[in-house]
């Protein structure tokens, strides 16, 4: 696609894209448009260059609009991580989403299988029993009744098939890893999600700020876990009333004792 290249040029000369042009890319690779080669070519000059907020933004607005969306009360909350840290940890977010909901707050919950760990959500939830991959309205059924409903990554966006086998292919972090986790198919404005860097921490916050979320807390453990951890410090980046706002919370603060890492060491979906 010749359109494409010029979005090529541009990400490898080292300069950047603004909010609509990272659209406008993202939105070619997510139809179909663009060659596994071209794709390839853009991820990796982003990713070596860096992805600047703009950028995710532009990227997460095309996602969001070809997404198949579910309708979730004002009120309800995504627990998610972007996954990437390869720390082999069990799936805590399911199992926060979980109790989260029996607490009586509505969790619409976007995941998918595993990507470094042994058990992604999708795989625990099939080990309890747990039908995935609903069409909306099965899951908007699950969280009026229950309070918590399950959202496939690949069911609700499909048209991520086009660029899955060159992220294949890459074997390496992409946009995309931290892009999914911002694409929540029943828009929540309340976000708790684990980053695999620090780094990523005030961009993803800002990326959701500026999208319309209104209570976000980005988090990333001391020991690398894309969670709050209990074996040590966990650095947060906080939106609230409009503000953002960064500091470090410990175990000890809420009369939790630290763990050791290999206490989070995660098994089969089934365990």
């Amino acid at each position: 696609m010749d359109d494409f290249k010029p979005f090529i040029a541009k990400v490898a000369t080292g300069a950047s894209l603004s909010r609509e042009e990272a659209r406008d890319a993202f939105e070619s690779m997510l139809s179909g448009e663009v060659t596994n080669a071209q794709a390839a070519a853009f991820l990796m000059a982003l990713r070596v260059r860096g992805e600047t907020t703009e950028e995710i933004a532009g990227a997460v607005t095309a996602m969001r609009a070809r997404m198949l969306t579910v309708a979730a009360p004002a009120d309800a909350i995504d627990i998610v991580g972007t996954g990437g840290d390869a720390s082999g940890s069990y799936n805590v977010s399911t199992l926060a989403s979980i109790i989260v909901a029996a607490c009586g707050v509505p969790v619409a919950k976007h995941g998918n299988r595993a990507a470094s760990s042994r058990s992604g959500a999708a795989d625990v939830l099939t080990a309890l029993g747990v039908k995935v991959g609903l069409e909306a309205a099965g899951t908007e059924r699950c969280i009026a009744e229950a309070g918590v409903g399950f959202m496939f990554a690949p069911t609700h966006h499909a048209s991520m098939r086009h660029v899955a086998p060159v992220r294949t292919e890459l074997g390496t972090r992409t946009i995309f890893n931290l892009v999914g986790p911002l694409s929540n198919p029943a828009g929540v404005k309340q976000q708790l999600i684990g980053a695999f860097s620090e780094t990523w921490l005030e961009p993803m916050v800002k990326v959701l700020q500026s999208l319309g979320s209104k209570t976000v807390w980005a988090v990333h453990g001391s020991d690398g876990l894309d969670e709050i951890t209990t074996t040590g410090p966990t650095r947060v980046v906080a939106l609230k009333d409009g503000r953002i706002e960064s500091f470090n919370i410990a175990p000890e603060d809420v009369g939790i004792p630290r763990a050791r890492p290999e206490d989070l060491r995660g098994g089969e979906p089934a365990q």
